[in-house]
């Protein structure tokens, strides 16, 4: 056959459109047609002898496409000429699922092959597959199999999935040791780690003890070897009393060990000499952040409206999230927790002023109406000692209140106690010693620092020392035999402006002195306040405008920090 080249053609106009011409769906047809010849066998260059020792298989394939895999695979390739590699402990079926894999870009994965898949995949670093299955097993993560995965992972150097595995296993702790022969058989590093840890999820440090003491029984050898260092990382002084003494001090594990003995006595002091705490602080001492319990924020005022939300603030998770809602639109109420609920006192609903009492059960999360105060009021301070609740001064509406009434949950009654020799609201009102404690707070024409207590015994009201500075809105609280007073203003009566504080003060009942603490992040008012294990939190406030942070105070090195997260929505 010849061709004439010499033959004239009619010459095409230079300047006529260039036409691009694209196959449709052409990857997916490259791809499908490698996957026809992988099942023909056609034009396939290298095959993997895989050997488990049980199964020997011949799986055929082609260089090109099993090196798009993994760059493990293109220098496998590019070191081994041969056209056939042996691959010793390798399961077939899985291998050969991953071979196709690269053909098909679909992986089939089911909970009793996961980790063969992802193990062949960690070998090979194939790193899609490595992240499929560790998404597949998050999704899979029970009580029962949660210490194995981590174990898994841990030996793979899955950072991500052993940190997963690892918050399952803290937040599941009270169900995983319970019958379960994993934990049982942990070693001796990982259940060091776990009675170690701040954020084992536990309602109580018996429950610690008591999986320790599972551990400890499952392998008697254990107590030659490990008895006294674990037993050193039991919080048994926050152990109770009565369980300290009829489960622990007569343990006959511990009698013949002297270091186990030594921590029983210093947990019996803990418990002896409670006024000596602070100098007993030890990581034994430290409470466990599960059992710190909850902050919770209630109602206030947010940008637009009084808000209705209620937020709960969880220890172990450094975060606030929105725990339920409240029916009710009131502000510049006072609450305060008694017999393991919430009562929460007075306040304004728009312009009316109430002295409607309002119940929160922090378990069944229900509100009930309690009986209402004598007394319409706003801007007020609640403390209780012992049972009764006291509602003390505030505003009515119209005038500036001295008097002071007293719930008895018992009789759900309320009655009349002396009156403050000050009438005052946005005071603060704290409990220390068994007296109350109103604190600063505003009158008719300024802010005060005067301080005054009530002694329920006598039915009398006191003076004591009065503050540094002048606070109105400022938030009281008792820690440690100390009373604190936070933040607040003063009213200039010279001008009528306001000067916020960003600051504190302690004052020491035993010499009847206020000293100033120092200063937090900015001058606010009106902030909610707690107590939690010696340190001060105070949340939400107004310095112009509201506030949605959360800061605390360490009351031993009297140093403030800013907590990372914040509150949903704005509060005071």
């Amino acid at each position: 056959m010849s061709f004439n080249l010499s033959t004239a053609t009619t010459p095409i106009d230079s300047n006529s459109n260039v036409e691009h011409f694209t196959k449709p769906n052409h990857p997916s047809y490259i791809i499908s047609k490698f996957l026809s010849y992988l099942r023909q066998g056609f034009l396939c260059d290298i095959v993997f002898i895989c050997d488990n020792g049980k199964i020997k298989r011949r799986i055929i394939a082609h260089r090109l496409i099993v090196s798009i895999l993994s760059d493990y695979f293109r220098s496998l390739f590019e070191n081994h000429k041969q056209t056939e590699i042996i691959l010793n402990d390798i399961d077939p079926d899985i291998f050969e699922k991953i071979i196709l894999y690269a053909y098909e870009g679909h992986l089939e994965i089911h909970s009793t092959d996961v980790t063969k898949i992802l193990n062949l995949a960690h070998t090979f670093h194939i790193t899609e597959i490595i992240e499929a299955c560790c998404n597949f097993i998050k999704k899979q993560i029970q009580s029962s199999n949660c210490l194995g995965l981590y174990r898994f992972a841990l030996k793979h150097n899955l950072q991500d999935l052993t940190q997963t595995i690892w918050n399952y296993i803290l937040d599941h702790f009270s169900i995983i040791v319970q019958n379960n022969s994993e934990f049982l058989e942990l070693p001796f590093d990982e259940m060091k780690r776990l009675l170690a840890s701040d954020d084992i999820n536990v309602e109580s440090e018996e429950i610690v003890y008591e999986a320790f003491i599972s551990w400890l029984d499952y392998d008697f050898n254990r107590y030659n070897d490990h008895l006294a260092e674990l037993f050193s990382l039991i919080r048994l002084p926050l152990i109770q009393r009565k369980y300290l003494t009829d489960y622990i001090d007569t343990n006959e594990r511990f009698e013949n060990n002297s270091l186990c003995q030594m921590l029983i006595i210093e947990a019996m002091r803990y418990h002896l000499a409670p006024e000596k705490r602070l100098t007993m602080k030890t990581i034994r001492t430290t409470p466990r952040k599960s059992t710190l319990g909850a902050l919770y924020c209630f109602g206030g005022i947010d940008n637009t409206k009084n808000s209705q939300t209620i937020e709960r603030y969880d220890f172990r998770t450094d975060c606030w999230q929105t725990d339920s809602y409240w029916n009710s639109r009131r502000s510049q109420f006072a609450c305060i927790r008694l017999n393991k609920k919430l009562y929460i006192c007075g306040g304004r609903d728009g312009l009316k002023t109430l002295n409607s009492i309002e119940i929160y059960d922090f378990h069944t999360k229900v509100w009930t109406i309690g009986p209402p105060m004598l007394t319409n009021r706003y801007d007020l301070g609640v403390g209780h000692i012992g049972g009764p609740l006291y509602a003390v001064g505030g505003h009515d509406g119209r005038v500036i209140l001295d008097t002071v009434e007293r719930f008895d949950p018992e009789t759900s009654e309320w009655t009349y106690v002396a009156s403050m020799t000050d009438a005052r609201y946005t005071l603060g009102v704290a409990v220390l010693e068994n007296r109350i404690y109103a604190v600063g707070g505003k009158d008719v024409s300024t802010s005060l620092r005067e301080i005054e207590f009530f002694d329920p015994h006598t039915n009398r009201w006191s003076q004591c020392a009065s503050m540094i500075k002048c606070r109105a809105s400022v938030a009281v609280v008792s820690c440690n035999e100390f009373l604190y007073a936070i933040g607040g203003y003063e009213l200039l009566a010279t001008n009528k402006s306001i000067i916020r504080h960003d600051d504190g003060e302690r004052y020491d009942p035993k010499c009847n002195q206020w000293t100033l603490i120092t200063s937090f992040s900015r001058p606010k008012e009106a902030l909610g306040i707690a107590v939690v294990n010696n340190e001060l939190y105070i949340v939400g406030g107004f310095d112009s405008k509201f506030l949605n942070e959360m800061e605390k105070y360490d009351t031993e090195t009297n140093k403030w920090k800013k907590v990372e997260k914040y509150i949903l929505l704005f509060n005071i």
